[in-house]
């Protein structure tokens, strides 16, 4: 008889208080096992195996990969004689599964650093990843739904038309492309307005159109730069619905958003970054409870910009 000892780990959603201690964000605890296979040559060419369970559960994000990776990204731009620090020195990471915000005043550098993430800029200094790869990889990007600040496209076609012509660019098969359509249209709330020419769409409804755009690969990480401005309290419901759908399929959600109350409301962990600079990082809950009970986000951050009084 042969006795052979393994090991091994797997991602669970565990339910009730269990996933709850684990911050109720999806696929943060790791189950590992020890179990022995044993061997009787007594029996048939069956098999027969026993399992001896040993182990524990481990729950933190630390166990979990790096979806995105930034270390000492610089970005500075020429604008005549002079020179712009964009980026000073940034260092951030996201897991798999978050939800992250990422908040600044204007000119912090959130849209600089978004454009790393996408490829659309080249690190001047600095290393960064997203799934491990360089961001403009054509696998990465493939994996990669962005929606832009500003909803600017071709206001003559439909919705129908603009997510048909996007789900075309990732090669997707037309049923299926179909069966997505219908499901997205509805999920944003214009279902009713799918065969209706974009140029007469309200700002709210171009932001709708814009979501639908950026899931309609099935994204593994969504990119949404102030995804909610001109959307009603209704839409942006439905949108952190949609949101919160995706990290319990394990997808990472990175943000950046003005709206702190929607920051608070449904990031897992945020950043701060003012003048090219993180200043601060971390759960929500810890940060904002670290300055006393009853501290917004709204007053941490200005606090933290040096705006407050």
């Amino acid at each position: 008889m042969r006795t052979d000892w393994y090991e091994a780990a797997s991602f669970v959603i565990l339910p009730g208080r269990l996933q709850e201690a684990g911050s109720d964000v999806g696929p943060r605890w790791i189950i590992t096992a020890r179990f022995k296979r044993v061997q009787d040559p007594a029996y048939r060419s069956t098999l027969m195996s026993f399992f001896k369970i040993g182990a524990v559960f481990t729950a933190g994000v630390e166990h979990m990969e790096d979806i995105i990776s930034i270390k000492g990204l610089r970005r500075t731009y020429i604008a005549g004689k002079s020179k712009v620090e964009a980026l000073k020195g940034v260092d951030l990471d996201v897991k798999r599964g978050e939800i992250f915000g990422f908040i600044g005043p204007n000119g912090a550098g959130k849209t600089t650093t978004i454009k790393h993430l996408l490829g659309i800029l080249i690190p001047q200094q600095g290393e960064l990843s997203v799934f491990s790869k360089s961001p403009s990889d054509p696998k990465t990007r493939k994996a990669i739904g962005y929606m832009p600040e500003t909803s600017d496209y071709y206001r003559y076609l439909t919705p129908v038309e603009l997510l048909t012509m996007y789900g075309n660019i990732f090669g997707l098969e037309k049923k299926l492309l179909q069966e997505r359509i219908s499901t997205l249209l509805e999920k944003v709330g214009i279902a009713n307005e799918s065969d209706r020419l974009m140029r007469t769409f309200s700002k709210g409804m171009m932001q709708k159109v814009s979501f639908a755009q950026a899931l309609i690969n099935d994204p593994d990480l969504l990119i949404l730069d102030e995804p909610t401005g001109g959307l009603d309290p209704l839409a942006r419901r439905k949108m952190r619905d949609v949101i919160h759908e995706l990290r319990q399929k394990g997808k990472t959600v990175f943000f950046s958003s003005h709206e702190l109350s929607e920051v608070e409301l449904v990031s897992d962990r945020i950043a701060v970054i003012n003048k090219g600079r993180i200043l601060a990082e971390g759960p929500v809950g810890d940060l904002v409870g670290d300055k006393g009970e009853g501290q917004s986000l709204e007053n941490y951050f200005l606090e933290m910009i040096g705006e407050v009084g």
